[in-house]
């Protein structure tokens, strides 16, 4: 366990919050609610933003930006959309500020700058997109729209934790228009695929696909899908949400097409999205008593390499050494950072770079360059062997697949065994203050069991997983079921 750091077992907020800092994630900023995401922390979100990126495109997705401001009338137009998320809106009402003669050095706003109408700071942008794209679609030839945004939202939370819920935050965020229900439909199912994809080849960490509830879907939307990961503390994390809209904002905004048939018709349409809280999802996923571990696919850098010497002589030889292994993995795509700062101690640098979850650390000193051997430990098992430095290349590739898989192996297990199957409420009630995980319950499918079981147990529905029907009673209500449920409490 790294010195001074809280077990996960002890104090498991404690232990996300010090990982968060002391692997200079990210840190609270002068804005209450707000977080200043630091230069590591960025770079991790930045592998995540260009896989996403690169997915997106490969299905004919292209980027776009839109405003940050949303006139009001505009938010209100759809309505449900509008009531979801009133409550967490942020609404500028002044263009200026002006000295205030009371108070030299002070400002204050200027009463004669109020604006006409009031400007919502966008929670999601549904309805400043659908505005525009009103005037960009005429014709079935103008079908389909298929266009992503990166950007930030400002959600008025109260209660915030770095990259779970915090008041700002950075996403993306996409809005398709369709001809057809259908078209609209496949979008949203497909990107939810490419969300689970994502989750599980580049983060490790395996997924549930399924439908939310009715209570629990996107305000404005006729459907939403999910997908949902299991945290090491028992707690189920939201990992992304995809969207059918079906006509509810092209109706708000008067959007219509004329069709091949000649008939003037609505148009269809989806929206998604995922943001910086996957990156509390990598921290909670994999990190252990010695912190940060990170997925080699999203790790900044894949390798920190090293040099043990003693005097500048020994120092120059050593690190020539490594700029060789260096170049050699970086030909193989491998990315690799060589620490030859001569102001902290080798110990030191083995600490931080295990703190910082980079998975493979390589040593090296005289007696290594001697023997034509290199010291590699792992993150992932904190293992460490001496290799053999002939096709060192392909070594270090196969450990980093390795890794991979053994943390997305792990991630598996660990749901396993924190899944949990119940046909009755007393034994419901009793496995989740236990146990907690995942549980599959069977629900009548009505709002006010659902809300009993939330209000008595603060247990929600995550999702209604795809797959086959199993009939069975609720175990509440003891009315038919059509299908089991995934309960869990939830971040």
């Amino acid at each position: 366990m790294a010195k001074g750091f809280p077990s996960r077992a002890e104090d498991y907020s404690q232990w996300y919050n010090e990982i968060v800092s002391r692997a200079d994630l990210a840190e609270h900023s002068a804005v209450r609610g707000c977080m200043v995401i630091k230069p590591y922390g960025f770079s991790i979100w930045e592998k995540m933003q260009a896989q996403l990126d690169k997915m997106f495109k490969e299905t004919g997705h292209t980027n776009a930006y839109f405003p940050l401001f949303v006139p009001k009338s505009l938010f209100e137009a759809e309505e449900k959309n509008a009531e979801g998320f009133a409550k967490e809106c942020a609404v500028v009402t002044h263009y200026r500020l002006k000295t205030d003669e009371d108070n030299p050095g002070k400002l204050k706003v200027d009463e004669n700058a109020k604006l006409e109408e009031e400007l919502v700071v966008r929670p999601t942008s549904e309805a400043i997109i659908w505005k525009t794209y009103k005037n960009w679609i005429q014709s079935y030839r103008d079908l389909p729209i298929l266009v992503n945004q990166w950007a930030n939202v400002v959600r008025w939370e109260m209660r915030t934790r770095l990259f779970l819920r915090t008041a700002e935050f950075l996403w993306q965020e996409g809005h398709t228009a369709h001809a057809t229900k259908d078209e609209a439909v496949e979008e949203t199912r497909m990107i939810l695929d490419i969300y689970a994809k994502f989750a599980e080849e580049f983060m490790a960490m395996p997924v549930v696909k399924g439908l939310k509830s009715e209570s629990e879907k996107f305000a404005g939307a006729e459907e939403t899908y999910c997908i949902e990961a299991l945290m090491q503390d028992g707690k189920a994390l939201q990992a992304g949400t995809s969207h059918f809209l079906g006509q509810n904002f092209a109706k708000a905004f008067d959007v219509k097409f004329t069709s091949q048939e000649g008939k003037q018709e609505y148009v269809w349409a989806s929206s998604w999205g995922v943001s910086t809280r996957l990156m509390g999802a990598l921290i909670m996923t994999h990190s252990d008593d010695n912190g940060l571990v990170l997925p080699p696919k999203l790790a900044p850098y894949q390798v920190a390499m090293v040099p043990i010497y003693k005097g500048d002589e020994q120092r120059e030889r050593v690190v020539s050494e490594l700029q060789k292994i260096k170049e050699i993995l970086e030909a193989r795509g491998i990315r690799v950072k060589l620490d030859d700062r001569d102001t902290h101690k080798p110990g030191w640098k083995f600490a931080e770079y295990e703190f910082k979850g980079v998975p493979v650390r390589l040593a090296m000193g005289m007696r290594d360059i001697e023997n034509g051997t290199i010291e590699v430990a792992r993150r992932d098992t904190l293992e460490k062997k001496s290799f053999d430095l002939s096709d060192i290349g392909n070594k270090i590739e196969h450990m980093l697949e390795n890794i991979q898989e053994n943390l997305y192996n792990k991630a598996v297990d660990f749901r396993e065994e924190n899944t949990h199957i119940v046909d009755s409420y007393d034994e419901f009630k009793k496995v989740l203050e236990e146990k907690g995980g995942f549980i599959y319950a069977h629900w009548d499918g009505t709002a006010e069991t659902e809300e009993k079981i939330q209000q008595e147990t603060k247990a929600t529905i995550r999702c209604i997983p795809f797959g086959k029907p199993e009939a069975g009673k609720c175990m509440v209500s003891g009315n038919p079921s059509a299908r089991r449920v995934v309960f869990a409490k939830a971040y």
